[in-house]
């Protein structure tokens, strides 16, 4: 039996899959059981280093100012950034010249740059040049510079997943007198949202793990600098800190990942046809329609 890709594996192939994956589950056991060992050999599987995470302290005067400010940034940077990619990525298939170029520039200019780098030069505007006090400009530095990164980035997603479309679909609503503004508001944006919907919750996982640079960089309090704060605060305690963090970001984008992958399944589900077949007056009243707008 064979499949169209490759063909169907014969004894020896098996026996030969069958070895691999047993050596490799023998590998990783030695690599898990040498990592535990050195741990413990170090004491950082003592429970007086893990305790503090068993207490609702770590996580009020810590985990949770930290996490908060993560999010809070993550859900700005991407509510202003997917309207503003969107319209971008619309632009750069425009026919005019003077919008499709511009755009064209201003997406693979920010798309080229760090977002670290965007980040800092945002900080230095908000110093220089607004009233933006101390406290509050790390959080619009780390939201700019994410704007303006991802905005660039999910304009391509965009403009992508538009082009994906056959063709037969505008040429379609062109045929029945939809004007080119309508045929992507009505026939094309709606199609592309659920083939676009896995990369733009990528993007957003991205969106979430680059709020850390601010941390880093322009001290901005996110859940990554909360945890060196809670390490030297526990008697540096970093490994335990790092681990409880590093389970929290799991739990966060595999939270949205798995989202993504329903939301998309029922968005599938609900575009399917009905298989209904139009009659001619059905035609009739859409072509009438169509030409009521155009009229208009």
């Amino acid at each position: 039996m064979t499949s169209v890709l490759y063909d169907a594996q014969g004894p020896r192939a098996k026996r030969r899959n069958v070895l691999y994956t047993a050596l490799f589950v023998v590998v990783l056991a030695a690599v898990v059981w040498w990592v535990y060992l050195a741990l413990d050999d170090k004491h950082q599987l003592d429970w007086a280093l893990w305790k503090p995470f068993f207490s609702s302290e770590a996580y009020s005067t810590y985990i949770w100012p930290g996490l908060r400010n993560t999010l809070t940034a993550a859900a700005l940077a991407m509510v202003i950034a997917l309207p503003l990619g969107a319209v971008f990525g619309i632009a750069r298939l425009s026919d005019h010249v003077w919008v499709r170029v511009p755009a064209t520039i201003v997406v693979e200019f920010f798309r080229a740059i760090p977002v670290l780098i965007l980040m800092i030069f945002g900080n230095e505007l908000y110093s220089q040049y607004t009233d933006v006090s101390s406290d509050d400009r790390p959080m619009y530095a780390v939201v700019t510079g994410l704007v303006l990164y991802n905005a660039s980035v999910l304009a391509e997603i965009v403009r992508a997943g538009i082009l994906t479309l056959p063709k037969g679909q505008s040429e379609a609503a062109m045929a029945i007198g939809l004007r080119k503004n309508q045929v992507m508001r009505l026939i094309l944006l709606p199609q592309a949202v659920t083939a676009m919907l896995p990369a733009i919750v990528s993007q957003l996982v991205v969106v979430v793990k680059d709020t850390a640079l601010g941390g880093a960089v322009l001290t901005f309090p996110e859940l990554l600098s909360a945890a060196n704060t809670m390490s030297g605060y526990y008697g540096a305690n970093t490994i335990a800190s790092f681990t409880v963090v590093s389970l929290i970001f799991v739990i966060i984008n595999f939270s949205l990942t798995s989202f993504a992958s329903w939301l998309e399944g029922r968005l599938r589900r609900r575009k399917k046809s009905t298989g209904a077949v139009l009659g001619a007056q059905d035609v009739a009243e859409i072509a009438g329609t169509a030409a009521t707008g155009n009229a208009a």
